[in-house]
């Protein structure tokens, strides 16, 4: 019996520091949270525990090419050499006759790891290849943030225990970040309280003592509200106003613009209810404003975040928010990837809007690797016939089998996090150790880092992957560190990453501008703009569950519910009774969903898990438009619009 400590890579806010145990055979028995690390504090959540089982379930352990049409999994078994030399191949042609725009590599947060995710990039960096904008997340609520602060870095995770007050705001916690949401009960349990705002009464919204539900995309309106209340009652900073802020007195025009009547006619939120949560808000410091990334996913979800964003700066507090720190670490993340070190402008494509690329064909190598694009992005019809041309090579690099391999021309195995070390930079707190390989890869796996040196050296351009992963972190990390060197973390010490001050601000007046000259100068409203919403149509949202990250763990889990939950209201009008199929619908598609009436959501609004497959197969992204936000290109998952009717079997 040994034990290993690792650090889960997941797309996660909590990015955990665990400890598996292996049995005297070397493999993986058990797995527990690290007790020493400020975050994980000694437990973990289900997917933590699923990877006992996952590494272990329908893992991709040889190289395959196809050998049937697409889509399906027809492929034949070949050695390592040969499937190599085929991608080598396909490669170079295109390189040849059509650019390197015509290559796209296809990558998300599968696996956070640098040498994972980020230092492979070096090779398709070297050669010119296109690349998305990674919009698909959190790219537009960083874009809002930047409009009024600068930078969207904010609160540490661990000061959540000291406030008086937490409101989660469009954020999950007890679903998306458990560890967070623990630090968040010990404020609690000292006497803090916990507000959340969610349009529909989700596990966290049931834990708190406050729950307001605006309907959704009125956020804007209910924040202003707010503001409204704190203004009227006193509660603003005014010393803070003065020294800290610019353009406060054209923002507090605005808002006194939205009388109650007003706030009410458009949120649907009582103002005695905004009242409750502005006297909290007013009265209970130091609080913390908790954002989530779900809730900057629809139409006008930038200008939600810079509306709530500015409700902590009214009372005093240097960016009182949090929406994800990433931004503010030292961390030199082009130098690992290679922008830095080539320096060649590549084409760069909307992640977003990728269907409409891949449909057209004008991709003809496209390398995908830690992503299911043929579940996770929008328009799904449109991006499986894209990558179902015979024009279009395709390549994909996983761990497991996945819907995006049964599209691939080659499949390639990957090693796990569990047959790797790697490091992982979270992004929420800052908290960085050495993730270290707790067994050896499974059948014939290799690392991304091994597969381009390969590539690179059957293009023969060996020189651009010359230098050691392990010697390009520690340049990477060079003065990253509050509490010690690149060294000290090698040798399996945990430090804390260096942060930039809560004061600093990187606006053109160097302030917090409530009135934004960057949004300004980009021909965006200065201040927070409320849009109209759509009448006539229900509004579909999703988020993730528990025992889901994106789509991994179903092999542990089974199947992500196929179900809807809709108002008994609706449920009533439309002859819908609780356990009926149901046809979710609209101009991009229709998905077979079983119906569960729940109090839980508002009438107009339905909820589903995130990234399901209905039960006529389709995948929910199959009803979501590849439009882009006006700030930040981001996606609209939470502003599909959508019919649904009883299905006549």
């Amino acid at each position: 019996m040994r034990e290993v400590e690792v650090v889960c890579p997941r797309d996660c806010y909590d990015t955990c520091s665990l400890i598996f145990t292996l049995d005297d055979s070397g493999k993986l028995k058990n797995v527990r949270g690290d007790s020493q690390h400020p975050i994980t504090q000694g437990f973990t959540c289900p997917r933590g525990v699923g990877d006992l089982k996952r590494v272990y379930e329908n893992r991709i352990l040889y190289p395959y090419v196809r050998i049937g049409p697409k889509p399906g999994r027809n492929f034949k078994r070949v050695e390592w050499k040969n499937a190599l030399d085929l991608v080598a191949e396909k490669l170079k042609h295109v390189l040849n006759n059509y650019g390197p725009e015509a290559v796209l590599h296809l990558e998300y947060a599968g696996n956070m790891g640098l040498l994972t995710w980020y230092f492979p990039q070096r090779f398709w960096n070297a050669i010119g290849a296109s690349k998305t904008d990674y919009s698909i997340c959190s790219k537009s609520g960083h874009e809002a943030l930047s409009l009024h602060y600068g930078s969207s870095y904010g609160i540490q995770p661990e000061k959540l225990s000291e406030m008086k007050l937490i409101v989660y705001w469009g954020f999950n916690a007890v679903v998306s970040a458990p560890h967070l949401w623990a630090l968040s009960v010990k404020a609690k349990k000292r006497g803090g309280r916990i507000a959340v705002v969610d349009s529909r009464r989700s596990e966290t919204a049931r834990r708190a003592n406050i729950w307001l539900c605006p309907k959704p995309g009125s956020d804007v309106a209910l924040a202003f509200g707010i503001a409204r209340y704190l203004i009227e009652h006193g509660y603003v900073d005014q010393d803070f106003i003065k020294e800290w802020t610019y353009g406060y007195e054209e923002y507090r025009r605005k808002v006194l613009e939205w009388t109650p009547e007003r706030v009410e006619k458009v949120t649907g939120v009582s103002w005695s209810e905004v009242e409750e949560l502005g006297d909290v808000y007013g009265r209970l410091k130091p609080s913390a404003t908790m954002m989530g990334f779900g809730f900057q996913k629809s139409v006008y979800g930038a200008e939600s975040v810079r509306a709530v964003s500015l409700i902590p700066a009214l009372l005093g507090l240097h960016r009182g928010f949090y929406y994800s720190n990433s931004k503010g670490y030292m961390v030199d993340i082009s130098y690992l990837t290679g922008e830095e070190l080539y320096g060649k402008k590549v084409r760069i494509v909307s992640q977003v809007a990728l269907a409409e690329y891949l449909e057209q064909g004008e991709f003809k190598f496209v390398y995908i690797y830690n992503m299911n694009p043929a579940v996770t992005l929008p328009d799904q019809k449109a991006l499986r016939k894209g990558l179902s041309r015979r024009d279009v090579f395709v390549v994909v690099h996983d761990t497991h089998w996945i819907e995006t391999t049964d599209y691939a021309d080659v499949v390639l195995p990957a090693a796990t996090y569990l047959e790797k070390k790697d490091i992982v930079i979270p992004y929420s707190h800052r908290y960085v150790k050495i993730s270290k390989k707790a067994i050896e890869p499974l059948g014939e796996s290799k690392s991304e880092i091994w597969v381009v040196k390969e590539l690179a050296s059957r293009l023969g351009i060996d020189g651009i992957l010359i230098e050691d992963p392990w010697k390009a972190l520690e340049k990477a990390f060079k003065d990253s560190f509050e509490d010690g060197s690149f060294g000290d973390l090698a040798n399996g010490k945990m430090l804390k990453l260096k942060y930039k001050p809560l004061n600093c601000y990187q606006t053109f007046t160097g302030k917090i501008e409530f009135y934004s000259l960057k949004a300004e100068k980009l021909g965006l409203n200065p201040l927070p703009e409320q849009h109209p919403l759509p009448e006539n149509a229900f509004i579909l949202l999703n988020s993730s569950i528990f025992k889901y990250t994106h789509t991994q763990f179903r092999e542990v889990y089974g199947p992500i519910p196929p179900f809807v939950l809709i108002n008994l209201c609706d449920a009533e009008r439309l002859g819908v009774k609780n356990g009926d199929k149901v046809v979710v619908y609209n101009e991009q598609g229709e998905v077979l969903l079983e119906a569960r009436i729940s109090e839980d959501v508002p009438r107009g609004v339905l909820w589903s898990p995130r990234q399901l497959e209905g039960l006529n197969g389709e995948t929910q992204n199959v009803l979501v438009p590849p439009v882009r936000q006006k700030i930040g290109g981001g996606a609209v998952f939470n502003s599909t619009l959508v019919n649904i009717r009883k299905f006549d079997a």
